[in-house]
């Protein structure tokens, strides 16, 4: 559910901590981690406040935007698939989506395209979804980027989730 003000004051109450104040802590922790496990544990949790409009403008204040682009760069297959889901989660919005572009962001997720997890493919042919118009449809949609896609939209009997995505970037940005 998405949330506002209201909704935010209801949830945290009183005594809570504010929604600026608890995703700093949890950037602080990102970063002091030396395992990672809580890397991972941390990143998969700002990726899901990165679904919620609400939390837009703090997520871009604490740069986390660039954080999900440094997991992407990361060997961990967790930390990835976070970082991903994160970039997903957050590039609906204009803003956050040219941050991302600006930040060398669309290369990442197109080789997040070869993963071999799953959910990975998945938020990067979303990511890509959103990150794909005039002006970064020539990086996008370069013959070899386009060919992938085409074979996960024909991959309907291996995995409906890739296909339906893959043919929804298909009529959306390659034939309209």
């Amino acid at each position: 559910m998405f949330t506002n003000d209201q909704r935010q004051v209801e949830r945290t109450g009183k005594h809570g901590t504010p929604r600026p104040q608890y995703l700093q802590e949890l950037v602080a922790r990102f970063q002091t981690a030396t395992n990672e496990e809580s890397k991972e544990v941390v990143v998969a949790h700002l990726a899901n406040f990165a679904y919620d409009p609400y939390n837009y403008t703090f997520l871009r204040q604490l740069n986390v935007l660039e954080l999900f682009l440094d997991c992407i760069t990361e060997e961990n297959e967790k930390l990835i698939e976070f970082g991903v889901g994160g970039i997903c989660n957050s590039c609906v919005d204009p803003v956050n989506a040219a941050i991302i572009v600006q930040c060398g962001g669309i290369p990442l997720v197109i080789q997040c395209l070869s993963s071999p997890v799953r959910n990975t493919v998945k938020y990067a042919l979303g990511a890509l979804y959103y990150l794909c118009n005039s002006q970064t449809k020539e990086d996008i949609l370069k013959p070899e980027v386009v060919e992938v896609i085409r074979k996960y939209a024909a991959a309907e009997a291996v995995h409906t989730g890739f296909s339906n995505l893959a043919r929804a970037f298909l009529v959306k940005h390659v034939n309209p």
